[in-house]
């Protein structure tokens, strides 16, 4: 199977192939093959971005969602041409269907060891020993539209929250594009908000909560392996999420 689209920050077309193999699940570039661990992170500007000897792989979140949620671990090669994942519809529905014929695969569950709190600002990341996964994710934003929302994990299952999609901001178009970032961003992959509204249709409820909930599950799986335990993300970020898959990690 072969998925083609635009990178959301990029605006470059690339493709991603999938390729059952013995190992743990890596990408692969031309000649090289890379992890996708916290330790291979070398951006989380907006995005996470993994890289090695000069190569730099945009935006892999949404696809190591899917991955997490399907609970892929190993027996998989990913191969990828351009610089970013393709955004697709800016969530993680399509991956999540892409990687359906693929086993789950890989170590069972790590209980966490000890309770890690990490803290930026008014935001904060907890993680603490549990007899089962869960996660509550919380976002707070001044946006009449959004304001404070919550999802549970569970009762909410993991796969539910794949199509819910990144969203962003009319007023911070212009800042980011003058940044290079959004060049391939649109209403057909981003729930937009306008000053006091939405600019296209949501798909739930509660998507922006949603979408942050599966962004840190994207980036959980540069841990390495599962982790079984309490999760609980306030206002996350990709630079929280993958300090503690990179403390997990080590």
């Amino acid at each position: 199977m072969t998925i083609r689209g635009i990178g959301l920050h990029s605006g470059e077309q690339g493709t991603v192939r999938f390729h059952p193999a013995d190992g743990p699940v890596r990408f692969r570039v031309g000649s090289l093959e890379l992890r996708p661990l916290a330790s291979t992170v070398v951006d989380t500007t907006r995005c996470t971005v993994i890289g090695h000897q000069g190569l730099r792989l945009m935006t892999v979140e949404h696809l190591l969602a899917a991955l997490h949620i399907r609970g892929i671990w190993e027996g998989l090669v990913i191969e990828v041409s351009g610089p970013e994942i393709p955004i697709l519809d800016g969530s993680a529905q399509e991956w999540l269907a892409a990687l359906q014929g693929f086993p789950a695969s890989g170590p069972q569950p790590q209980p966490l060891s000890g309770t890690t709190r990490i803290e930026e600002g008014r935001s904060n990341v907890l993680a603490q020993p549990a007899g089962t996964f869960s996660l509550t994710t919380t976002v707070l934003f001044t946006h009449p539209k959004i304001g404070y929302q919550q999802v549970q994990c569970p009762p909410t299952r993991l796969e539910e929250l794949a199509p819910a999609r990144t969203f962003g901001f009319l007023s911070e178009v212009e800042a980011m594009r003058a940044k290079g970032l959004i060049k391939g961003a649109s209403l057909d992959n981003a729930l937009v908000f306008s000053e006091h509204d939405f600019a296209n249709t949501p798909r739930m409820l509660h998507e922006p909560v949603w979408h942050k909930a599966l962004d840190f599950l994207g980036d959980l799986y540069l841990a390495g392996r599962p982790y079984q335990g309490r999760f609980v993300v306030h206002r996350g970020s990709h630079r929280l999420h993958v300090e503690l898959a990179r403390l997990l990690q080590s």
